[in-house]
């Protein structure tokens, strides 16, 4: 059972969820303030690079089985062109303009 996309809570959030699946790396880009930063599986990664590959290139899709934390903790059900799928967690920061400054993700 997924969550619809329309359906989550916090609206930068649903906005990534919505960038990623269409693959529209400009509204992506535009979601994120100045000097954001991500972490996969505990590690800090370049947001640029990470993104490219385990997104854009790769056909990123997020199906959104559940949310907590007002919208901004997402259990996930990721799949691309590299890994294949795989359930994941993503945590958000989000400032006070509706950017994201911070995501964190990784296997759940």
């Amino acid at each position: 059972m997924s969550i619809q996309v329309n359906r989550l809570g916090d609206p930068a959030v649903r906005a990534f969820v919505t960038a990623v699946n269409a693959h529209d790396k400009a509204a992506f880009e535009a979601l994120l303030a100045p000097g954001a930063t991500m972490s996969d599986d505990g590690t800090d990664r370049d947001i640029t690079d990470w993104t490219e590959r385990e997104v854009f290139s790769s056909n990123g899709h997020m199906d959104i089985e559940s949310e907590s934390d007002g919208g901004r903790t997402l259990l996930v059900t990721y799949r691309n062109d590299t890994w294949g799928e795989m359930r994941t967690k993503w945590r958000f920061t989000v400032d006070e303009a509706g950017r994201i400054t911070r995501f964190e993700t990784g296997q759940a």
